[in-house]
């Protein structure tokens, strides 16, 4: 008989995705994924995925409970993602879930990896735990969209951030090339940054801005790679992208080439792109239909000599993204647009 949701599952679940959370620009190439463990209607323990090479959330969790003088005997553990059954950099996480004592495990989400796919939860009921799946599952989905993305296409998620006056302008000629958005703004910018495997730019952004591409706040466990579309050979051997001892590819190859760089992007387990380029580059992806989300940053800065982005709702419509979201960064108002479907 399939189980019937409470709304106390709902509420330890939705716990599980927030701790998830903590593993946010850590984790990758692996999903987030967060643990709870309930016993007598009460949280006793909870855990998260947290680093590469990390404890999974389940393990976390467990440990979490004993080190708190909890028995995980008799729990129900709710994860965000169906555990795995396979060595990796870990054990599996079904044994630990066994060894615990787990006496029901409530899922999320499937693991779509061919790894797992299915057989974590056949080997928990066939260990005689009570298993079950899908409570929360659109939320989960949302979560590790890049995670789910990768393992379907084998290719990146494509964001693209581009910032603008109250024009539209993305640059002013009058000036040499500064930022012109808030400190608050540049701030989120960073949390995106760190959300993302590779940064990508074209040419004329390294030769007019000469960025760094890096993530400046915090303490990142790792930086992304940048990625340069240099057809020409133009980039500046002095660029700082070249100089910093950091990661750059440089990629000389036209746009027609960009289906196969997604391709090779994927198979380095690179699952989210942030493409920060120019609007020669943005509009390439765009008119190529590449583009999965996009963040619109609406300054109030003018500038004296624009330079146009050409960016309208028509076209990002006509490259298949809808307008789904409306934040503010610092002092800027952002809309975001996402691909709803494929």
């Amino acid at each position: 008989m399939a189980r019937t949701w409470t709304d106390e599952d709902r509420s330890f679940m939705e716990r599980a995705l927030l701790v998830a959370e903590r593993g946010r620009g850590r984790v990758s190439p692996n999903p987030l994924v967060g643990c709870v463990l309930v016993k007598d209607g009460a949280v006793i323990a909870e855990g998260w995925h947290d680093h590469l090479g990390g404890l999974h959330a389940e393990q976390m969790a467990i440990h979490d409970a004993e080190s708190k003088g909890h028995s995980p005997n008799g729990a129900i553990a709710y994860v965000t993602l169906e555990p795995c059954n396979h060595f990796g950099r870990t054990p599996p996480c079904t044994e630990a879930l066994m060894w615990a004592g787990v006496k029901e495990v409530i899922i999320a989400h499937e693991d779509p990896n061919p790894t797992v796919r299915g057989e974590g939860k056949r080997v928990l009921e066939e260990a005689g735990i009570a298993t079950s799946m899908g409570l929360m599952e659109p939320l989960a989905a949302e979560q590790m969209k890049p995670f789910l993305h990768w393992c379907e296409h084998r290719k990146p998620i494509i964001t693209v951030k581009l910032a603008v006056d109250v024009n539209g302008s993305v640059d002013d000629r009058s000036k040499d090339a500064a930022r012109f958005t808030s400190a608050g703004c540049l701030e989120k910018v960073h949390e995106l940054r760190q959300d993302c495997d590779a940064i990508l730019v074209g040419v004329e952004t390294v030769i007019r801005d000469n960025p760094l591409l890096t993530v400046r706040q915090g303490q990142p466990i790792r930086q992304p790679l940048r990625i340069v579309i240099d057809p020409n050979a133009r980039c500046p051997a002095d660029s700082l992208l070249l100089t910093d001892g950091g990661d750059t590819m440089l990629v000389q190859s036209s746009f027609a080439g960009l289906p196969s760089l997604l391709n090779r992007l994927g198979d380095q387990n690179i699952q989210r792109v942030l493409v920060e380029g120019g609007p020669t580059t943005i509009h390439r992806f765009l008119e190529d239909g590449l583009v999965d989300e996009f963040y619109l940053v609406q300054s109030q800065q003018e500038h004296t000599d624009p330079v146009p982005s050409n960016i309208t709702a028509d076209l990002l419509a006509k490259s298949g993204l809808k307008s789904t979201e409306r934040l503010v960064w610092g002092d800027e108002h952002v809309e975001r647009f996402t691909r709803t479907s494929h």
